[in-house]
Parts: structure tokens; C-alpha cells; sequence
């Protein structure tokens, strides 16, 4: 495995372009957000120290214990996703809506039957499917007249000896890398003509991380509550890009324009572990801690690339296709330990204030055990470097309008993983904070309940459309790219 350094590498939340693993994998899989129940989801899912919700199974397992009867779930949810980017001045936007399962879960309550001053009132058992992270997303950046070209970092690998199937030699069959023989040197005819062209990148993004969990909730005199859960950790993700360059000025001889694109699917699985307690010095207030362990996720990549060129000879016209091999990697992924500290005021039995702190350091992620051999030494001291500990924070409250309706509301702030600097650069992306508004309802009558959630989140990222030499100049301009979600999660549950 090799170690590449390009302009901005930390800055960039998506691949490299590379077949490496690196620390962007790491933080992609470490940086989660629970996706449960429509309850939850409304209250921001600040469910830590509330329990009764499945949802808080994934957060503090101790909220199992609060459960008095049986119950089971269902969550689909709908999801439409906005990318409003700037690059080069050009704006340009991008959507798509999907419709996915939230969470399933069946919790069974088993009364000891202790009437005493102490001891255990009951055990609770659950099983289920959340939610942890989606990868659904799409989006294009487009811009005219741009002073840097993907061919640079082609021709600078190549002259310092650094040649891949996957890049140079695509290139090179295609005939948009050249060699000069008196300067003995690599280069283009985009630098050539002294650059000018239109540049596109799109981007499609698929798969999801899913929990399925197995959980033991315990409650001891309506006082304090313990719970201990494993989770199976799913992973599927896919991504294809396209980086496209064009002569739209038609000044640039022979060159009209070429296609770019690189294929990655990754899949895996893993498991972590998570204990909590959550304690009631009084009925009004409720005041939880939980840890979760690392994830320990086994991981296989599937990588390739293909370019397609269009030249125009003064003899006549020459398209190019050609395809890279097909690599496969087996590696290992250990992302950060969690700690959540939450707390909750129950306002008799009309409503109730929540809030969860959430604790972990991002570079504290590891790569292990490559397929190769490869221990990863040099990119887990980049992941240190480049990512810090952050608090994500949850708020939510409910409020019991009548004996059946309820009203919600929450809010989610997750802040950026990256250091302001790293590597002896400024990080862009340092200030990509997520924030997600949420607000819903809830209807209860006997045993069966309906709850309905609307989530509204946001996050501005900053991207390269490739990657650049290191000793580019002037420095390529980034696209700024800003992704709005909206969610609707339906709940429909029954108690026994």
C-alpha cells in the first residue's frame, strides 16, 4: 500500500480517488447518527435517560428497563435529499428521495413479581433493527474556464515514477497524458494551452449501516435502571464519481474533452457492545450514563476505474475507451469508543425535557490488519492528526396535549470531525456542522399507537474535484457544496 499526499486530502469527506484505504474510510463508518422511531426522531432523539423507546436501546440499553409491557414497532421512512453547490461561481443543484425501514423491534417484559423495598421488579428483553447511518446521495458541480486540470496530478505521478493501472496508464491509452522525449517529461495538451476548460464532477452514493440488536434491560424498584446490549453491525456502501473536462472555448489543439470514473463498493459487518444505567433521585428527574465500545467491523473493497477521451488529430478523430483491473481488499476498521451522559424532567404526566451529551474522539479510529499484511502505521497517525473529540448534542420535549395527542420537538447538533488545522494546513471543512429541526406528533388509543416525525437537517461541506500535485499553483478552488434532508418517519406500534 502507498501513501499519497494531495493538497487538502483531510479537507475532503469523500474518496480519494484511490484504491487506499485511508482516513477518510475511517471517519465515514465512525460518524453516525440513529435513525429509530418516529417518537424519537421527533425529540431529536435525545432518548438517553427517557427509555420506553427503542430507539434508546442504540444510546443508554438501560432504557429497556423502563418498559411495563410488551410491545412492537415498525418505522419506514421517506427521504428526499437536496446538494445546492457552487463552483467557479456556477450554482447547480441535485436531489433525489428515497423510501427506507427505520426500525423494527419487539421488547418482551417479564415481571419478577418482587413486591420488595429492593431488588428486581422485572426484566425486559429486546430485539430489533436500527438504523445508524445512510449513505444516500447525489450530487453535480460544474465549472467554466477553471486554472488547474486532473491531468496535472496524472502527469506529476507520472514523472516522479509513480505510475498506476488505475490512473496513468488509463490515461495514457486514452492519449491525454503525453510524453515529451527532448524534455523527457510527462504532460498534457489542457497545460499546454495554458488551461481555460470546463470541469464536472457528479457523484452517486448509495447503502446504509444498520444495528441489529439484542438487548437485556433491567428495572429495580422503579429506581434504577440497567441494560446491556450486542449489536451485529451491517455496512453496504457504493459509490460512483465522474470527473469530466471539455474544450467548450475550443481553444485548445487536439483536445475536446475526456470522462473520468471510478467505481468503489464496499461491504462488511462487525459488532459492538453497549452498558448504561439510568437512575430516578425523584420521579420528576431521570439521569442516565451509557458506553458504548468501539465497532470492530471486518471490511472488503471492490475498486475500478474506467476513461473514455475524444481527440481530434489533424489527420481525423480518435475515441478512446479503457478499463482498469478489478482490485480487492480485505481490511479491518475500529472506530471510537462512545460515552453519552443524559438527563431528563418529567413535568407530571403532561410533558418532559430531555437532553443527551455524546462524547467521542474521531481520531481515536483505526485501520487494521490489511489483506496484504499492511498495518496501517502512517494512516492511523493521519487519523489522529486530522480528527478531533467533539460533543454531539440532542434536545427534545413532548408535551401531552390530550389523553392521546401528543406534540414533539427536538434538535441535533453534530459538530465537524476535523481539526481547524492538520498537517500543517487549514482544514475547510472544520466548521461542517450538522444541524437537524425535528417536530412530530403522537396518537395513542388502547393498545395501539401512531406516531409521525418530520426531520429537516443541513450541512455545508467543502470539496475538491480531484486530486491536485503538491505543488500545484495557484490552489485549485473547491466547490461548496451545502446538503439539506428532509424526513418523514412513520411509526406504528402495539402494546400487550
Amino acid at each position: 500500500m502507498k501513501r499519497y499526499f494531495i493538497l487538502f486530502t483531510i479537507a475532503i469527506l469523500v474518496p480519494l480517488f484511490m484504491q487506499s484505504q485511508d482516513l477518510v474510510d475511517a471517519l465515514r463508518y465512525s460518524n453516525t447518527m440513529v435513525q429509530g422511531t418516529a417518537r424519537s426522531g421527533a425529540m431529536g432523539n435525545a432518548f438517553g435517560a427517557l427509555g420506553g423507546d427503542f430507539t434508546s436501546v442504540s444510546i443508554n440499553p438501560a432504557g429497556l428497563g423502563l418498559y411495563r409491557s410488551g410491545e412492537f414497532s415498525i418505522t419506514p421512512r421517506s427521504s428526499s435529499t437536496v446538494n445546492e453547490s457552487t463552483y467557479y461561481g456556477k450554482k447547480m443543484e441535485d436531489n433525489d428521495y428515497k423510501f427506507m425501514l427505520n426500525n423494527i423491534s419487539y421488547v418482551s417484559a417479564i415481571p419478577t413479581g418482587n413486591r420488595s423495598e429492593a431488588g428486581i421488579i422485572s426484566v425486559n428483553i429486546g430485539l430489533g433493527y436500527n438504523r445508524l447511518k445512510d449513505f444516500n446521495d447525489y450530487g453535480i458541480y460544474q465549472g467554466s474556464n477553471v486554472n488547474g486540470s486532473y491531468l496535472d496530478y496524472f502527469a506529476d505521478n507520472a514523472n516522479a515514477g509513480d505510475w498506476s493501472d488505475y490512473y496513468e496508464e488509463l490515461a495514457w491509452n486514452t492519449d491525454v497524458l503525453l510524453y515529451d522525449e527532448n524534455n523527457n517529461e510527462y504532460w498534457h495538451d489542457i497545460q499546454d494551452a495554458g488551461y481555460g476548460q470546463s470541469q464536472r464532477k457528479t457523484y452517486s452514493r448509495n447503502g446504509s449501516l444498520d444495528e441489529y440488536i439484542f438487548a437485556v434491560g433491567l428495572n429495580f424498584n422503579h429506581k434504577v435502571y440497567m441494560g446491556a446490549s450486542l449489536s451485529i453491525l451491517d455496512l453496504y456502501y457504493r459509490e460512483s464519481t465522474t470527473v469530466s473536462e471539455w474544450d467548450a472555448n475550443n481553444n485548445i489543439p487536439y483536445f475536446d474533452n475526456y470522462d473520468f470514473n471510478s467505481f468503489l463498493r464496499t461491504s462488511g459487518y462487525g459488532q459492538s457492545f453497549k452498558f448504561g444505567i439510568i437512575y430516578k433521585p425523584v420521579n420528576q428527574v431521570r439521569l442516565g450514563v451509557s458506553l458504548s465500545t468501539p465497532s470492530f467491523y471486518k471490511i472488503h473493497d471492490s475498486f475500478s476505474t474506467s476513461m473514455k477521451s475524444y481527440i481530434i488529430y489533424e489527420d481525423g478523430t480518435g475515441n478512446y475507451n479503457e478499463s482498469s483491473p478489478y482490485s480487492e481488499y480485505d481490511y479491518r476498521i475500529e472506530t471510537p469508543m462512545r460515552t453519552t451522559f443524559s438527563g431528563a424532567f418529567i413535568v407530571g404526566k403532561k410533558g418532559l425535557l430531555s437532553v443527551d451529551y455524546e462524547l467521542l474522539n474521531y481520531g481515536n479510529s483505526k485501520l487494521r490488519r490489511g489483506g496484504d499484511g499492511y498495518n496501517f502505521a502512517n494512516e492511523n497517525m493521519d487519523i489522529k492528526e486530522a480528527y478531533k473529540t467533539v460533543g454531539n448534542l440532542r434536545i427534545g420535549g413532548e408535551w401531552r396535549l390530550t389523553e392521546p395527542f401528543s406534540i414533539r420537538a427536538g434538535y441535533q447538533y453534530q459538530p465537524s470531525a476535523f481539526n481547524a488545522t492538520a498537517f500543517g494546513n487549514s482544514q475547510p471543512n472544520a466548521d461542517a456542522n450538522t444541524m437537524v429541526y425535528s417536530a412530530g406528533i403522537g396518537y395513542r388509543v388502547g393498545a395501539m399507537f401512531f406516531d409521525v416525525a418530520y426531520r429537516y437537517s443541513t450541512v455545508t461541506n467543502f470539496d475538491l474535484p480531484y486530486p491536485t500535485p503538491s505543488n500545484y499553483y495557484p490552489a485549485p478552488q473547491m466547490a461548496e457544496i451545502k446538503n439539506i434532508r428532509h424526513d418523514v418517519l412513520f411509526t406504528l406500534g402495539y402494546r400487550f
